[in-house]
């Protein structure tokens, strides 16, 4: 299977035109656009390009690419920078949509309250009875599902001002799971963002070993069914983090509360909490979103000489649906459930937007959003997923390295006219913005992170 790739261009950003829909004009461009090609392997190594000149680092990179054939390598960057410029640019009132919201913290309190009854009344029961089950499946995966993902607002300090407070917070929503789990994601979860799609980085992403081994129908069933234990333990394999005075709190808190539970209403109670995280993370409605968000569910995108065998070689939809892609965002009721996490291009673009804000988000910039793939069911991405040959642990996209920048006119929908050239002091204001909202939405686990937003 060829290897999917946008190339490397002979400009440190790219600057394509404004297109009139998602097809990128590339023809009469100066500069060059993002294009999606296929290097072949061949008896030296590499087919030959139009550009003679490669580097040996990107040589290297190639060739790794090659021995990685069935995930869609990119060379640009993460979409969601360039984005997110464009959007400030055009939209600069979404600022006003950033920081915290005070409506998060009840919903903790009420979903704990919620398991805590639960775990009470289920403490006699048998925990392979059907009533036990059937709870632990409907009430405790729904509710640790939304515990999951308060944690995940927490953790971009989207429940008070105070950094300190978020964690505290986490760490009192992180009691329903049963399990430490909210200090060691949010280390993650930040590189997840930051880097976006990079190998040996973004704990996200399958290895290799992972898609060869689950790679047909028993194999992604098998993933689905106990994702919750993969994103659990893949970053112990890959990327180890350095342990935090938080770590350690959150450790000690849960097992204190586990020994209080137990203790007080024996092992069942706690036995329900652990079973509703593994329903939460397994074949659960609402699950579904861990393989909606990134993977590729469009299947395989065609090579340029496939488009041109098919006579399709002057389309060049294609040159930006890997990008489109990358990230995808479903708009259904489960969201309600949820903290909005359908809304995944609008999170990944504006992290410091609160789940509150998300829809009003996407509606002041639907013109960048509407364009975009989105799903229509969470349930059925999942049966697409295991049923569908075309898809699978390979249907990621990667990258080795931060990649070439792409221009945020890349993104900015045409007016029917000819793009204007930017300023130099408007296209520093949009990067001064830029820079402050990845401030403030990539936080570090310090209390005092760099240049930080007085108003955080």
């Amino acid at each position: 299977m060829s290897v999917h790739v946008l190339p490397h261009p002979p400009t440190t950003s790219l600057t394509p035109k404004p297109r009139s829909n998602p097809t990128a004009d590339t023809a009469s461009s100066t500069t060059s656009s993002p294009e999606l090609s296929s290097y072949e392997s061949s008896e030296n190594g590499v087919e030959e390009l139009s550009e003679p000149i490669i580097s040996a680092e990107k040589l290297r990179q190639i060739e790794k690419m090659e021995s990685n054939p069935d995930f869609l390598w990119m060379t640009t960057e993460e979409p969601h920078r360039s984005r997110r410029m464009a959007i400030l640019k055009a939209h600069p009132e979404v600022r006003k949509l950033m920081g915290p919201t005070l409506t998060t913290p009840p919903i903790v309190f009420l979903v704990l309250t919620i398991q805590f009854t639960a775990a009470y009344l289920l403490r006699s029961h048998h925990p392979f009875s059907i009533p036990f089950i059937l709870t632990a499946y409907i009430v405790g995966g729904t509710a640790n599902q939304n515990t999951f993902l308060s944690i995940h607002e927490i953790t971009h300090n989207l429940a008070f001002k105070s950094i300190k407070a978020n964690k505290i917070l986490a760490i009192i929503s992180n009691l329903a799971i049963g399990i430490p789990y909210a200090m060691a994601f949010k280390g993650y979860h930040i590189e997840h963002h930051k880097f976006l799609g990079e190998d040996g980085i973004d704990t996200d992403l399958p290895s290799k070993l992972e898609a060869m081994i689950l790679d047909n129908v028993a194999g992604k069933t098998f993933f689905a069914t106990f994702q919750i234990l993969f994103y659990a333990l893949r970053p112990g394999f890959i990327r180890s983090q350095k342990p935090t005075i938080w770590h350690g709190i959150n450790v000690l808190a849960i097992i204190a509360f586990d020994i209080l539970l137990v203790k007080s209403w024996g092992w069942n109670s706690l036995i329900y909490l652990i079973m509703s995280s593994f329903f939460a993370g397994s074949l659960h409605p609402c699950a579904a979103h861990f393989i909606a968000e990134h993977y590729l569910m469009n299947g395989p995108l065609p090579t340029k000489e496939e488009l041109v065998k098919d006579g399709q070689g002057d389309n060049e939809d294609w040159l930006i649906q890997g990008l489109a892609q990358e990230t995808t965002s479903y708009y259904g009721w489960l969201n309600v459930l949820c903290y909005n996490v359908g809304y995944h291009n609008e999170h990944h673009d504006f992290p410091s937007v609160p789940w509150t804000k998300l829809p009003e988000l996407h509606r002041i910039a639907k013109e960048f959003y509407d364009p975009l793939p989105s799903h229509e069911s969470w349930p059925y991405v999942t049966w697409k997923f295991i049923t569908d040959p075309s898809i699978g642990m390979w249907s990621r996209a990667k990258r080795l390295n931060k990649g070439d920048k792409i221009d945020h006119s890349f993104w900015t929908p045409s007016t029917g006219t000819e793009s204007k050239i930017h300023s130099d002091k408007e296209t520093s204001d949009v990067l001064a913005q830029d820079e402050e909202e990845e401030e403030i939405a990539y936080m570090s686990d310090s209390d005092k992170p760099k240049n930080r937003n007085k108003k955080e």
